[in-house]
């Protein structure tokens, strides 16, 4: 059963509720149990360790910073539908709380503070599965990568603290490559202390106004029809073959993500924007702002521009300069539109195929152009108002 949902006073942008999480009939821990004390090759591979319900170990009931708790269960029914009227089943993780019965792609955004103790906890459904949070250090048995802990076939509540802000993603780690391209997987976000509106740089901290999420990603149709364990021990499944037909942005078809308002961007001269990116995709993708200058304050989680990291140097894509992103990067794009001159920039997002190393379907785009690599949106900067 799902948890009520009171605000958190003064931090409307978090997605959970205060903690802690239920974690009442569970069972205490038995290592033997899982792979943490005897890592195999079997165990590596197809014969992960499955538990139904494990008490989470060294379970928190107090914390000295807010406790934050989430519900996350599987579905596998989600049905998207592509302007050639061809639709395509995915997967996801449902929002217990904030969004029972409602299948988004991707998945509902995780977001807390810095500091703060989330627990999350997954319902599975159609067999195991597992939660990562990746790049979070948590405990192993926290990790959600079953090969070395275990998988979920039930319940489990995954412990763990942010400690560095900018921008995460969650996944499943269960016969990972195929999950992750079906749809299992969310934004998670990590705020500074001070909460939304705030983003570090180095040692610093800037403010924002106007934030926009960017999850690119492309979708081969023949992987949303292969069994879900396809692979997973090894076998050819054709998992080496990536054909994607279509192109997505925050899950919006790139052919209508020119104006979409889960894509496009509108902001008044004089505003700080921040444009948090992830590559969902299997391409190269690469983002051209079209005029605007940005600077990179962060790439998959971690703050650039540190004076105690020299390595970590400032970052900055000049007007025009294409930003290349591998699959799995996130970058924080801040732009600070003080000096910018009011109007409409057009931003253009290519997905590049890894082995040609040209946009995909460029040759062969079909009727319309919609299955071409590449789709566009906006960046509207109104004119300051006395």
């Amino acid at each position: 059963m799902a948890t009520p949902a009171p605000a958190f006073p003064g931090y409307p942008q978090g997605t959970g509720v205060p903690g802690p999480g239920p974690n009442a009939g569970a069972s205490t821990i038995d290592l033997s149990n899982t792979a943490v004390l005897s890592e195999t090759g079997e165990t590596f591979s197809c014969t992960v360790p499955e538990v139904s319900r494990l008490k989470t170990p060294d379970w928190r009931t107090s914390w000295p910073k807010q406790m934050v708790y989430f519900e996350r269960k599987i579905f596998a029914d989600g049905v998207m539908k592509f302007p050639d009227g061809a639709s395509v089943t995915f997967w996801g993780f449902e929002d217990l709380i904030f969004g029972k019965d409602k299948k988004a792609f991707p998945s509902p955004v995780i977001r807390l503070r810095e500091g703060e103790l989330a627990q999350v906890s997954l319902e599975t459904r159609n067999g195991p599965h597992t939660i990562h949070h990746h790049g979070i250090e948590p405990s192993t048995l926290n990790d959600g990568v079953g090969h070395v802990s275990f998988e979920v076939n039930g319940r489990y509540t995954y412990q763990w603290v942010p400690r560095s802000a900018g921008t995460w993603f969650y996944h499943c780690h269960r016969n990972t490559v195929l999950h992750f391209e079906m749809g299992l997987y969310g934004l998670l976000i990590v705020d500074p202390p001070e909460g939304w509106g705030y983003i570090k740089r180095g040692n610093e901290t800037l403010r924002y106004n106007v934030e926009a999420m960017w999850v690119l990603d492309d979708i081969d149709p023949v992987w949303h029809k292969k069994d879900k364990s396809a692979g997973i021990c090894g076998e050819d499944a054709g998992l080496n073959i990536f054909k994607p037909k279509y192109f997505l942005v925050s899950g919006v078809h790139k052919s209508k993500t020119l104006t979409d308002p889960a894509v496009a961007v509108t902001a008044t001269q004089g505003d700080k924007v921040l444009i948090r990116t992830l590559n969902a995709s299997y391409s190269v993708v690469g983002i051209n702002l079209g005029g605007l200058q940005a600077e990179c304050v962060s790439i998959d989680g971690r703050t650039l521009a540190s004076s105690d990291r020299p390595w970590c140097r400032k970052l900055v894509f000049a007007k025009n300069q294409q930003i290349l992103m591998p699959t799995a990067s996130r970058h924080d794009l801040y732009i600070d539109t003080s000096t910018v001159a009011p109007g409409t920039y057009t931003v253009t997002f290519k997905y590049y195929d890894w082995v040609t190393k040209q946009v995909h379907n460029i040759d062969n785009p079909g009727a319309n152009r919609i299955y071409e690599g590449e789709a566009q949106t906006r960046i509207v900067i109104k004119p300051r108002t006395l």
